[in-house]
């Protein structure tokens, strides 16, 4: 007597792996759900912050002709919006990112209370203060990544 019929567990065909069945997970609702959302999106908006602030300091740094400063920022600001674009898989994640960087540029680039100016408008101040919207508009409208596509059933070989 076959002992898989009676048992309820669906017939297999010879050579294939049957198709995972996952159920589906509880379903939390409220704050719980938004609560990791809400804070991965304060802390990035933290991080991107501290890097435009570093950039809009660091940006009118030059060895000689060359804008040090300003290609290290921009690079640096690139590669922390696509980390968290990548890393989250969450384009609100990368705007909160931006919009921390553009905040703190447009904080520290105008006159403080006493009259003081942190960053004079040059040539570079104002290539900086374009670029990272334009950096900010770039990583949050890329497209999302091709995820695959997983088959139903894989034949036993493949797997090994």
């Amino acid at each position: 007597m076959n002992t898989r019929a009676s048992s309820g567990a669906p017939p297999q065909t010879p050579g294939l792996l049957p198709r995972a069945t996952t159920a589906a997970p509880p379903q939390a609702s409220g704050l719980l759900t938004r609560a990791p959302r809400i804070a991965t999106w304060l802390v990035a908006f933290l991080v991107g912050a501290v890097y435009g602030l570093a950039g809009t300091i660091a940006h009118a740094y030059r060895i000689g002709w060359f804008p040090l400063g300003l290609v290290l920022a921009i690079i640096g600001s690139a590669a922390l919006l696509a980390a968290v674009r990548l890393l989250t898989a969450d384009r609100w994640a990368a705007l909160a990112t931006g919009l921390g960087m553009i905040i703190a540029t447009l904080v520290f680039s105008g006159r403080g209370p006493g009259g003081s100016v942190i960053v004079p408008q040059t040539e570079l101040a104002v290539i900086w203060t374009v670029s990272v919207p334009v950096l900010v508009v770039l990583a949050v409208a890329w497209p999302n990544r091709v995820r695959p596509v997983v088959a139903d059933a894989v034949p036993a070989g493949e797997l090994d």
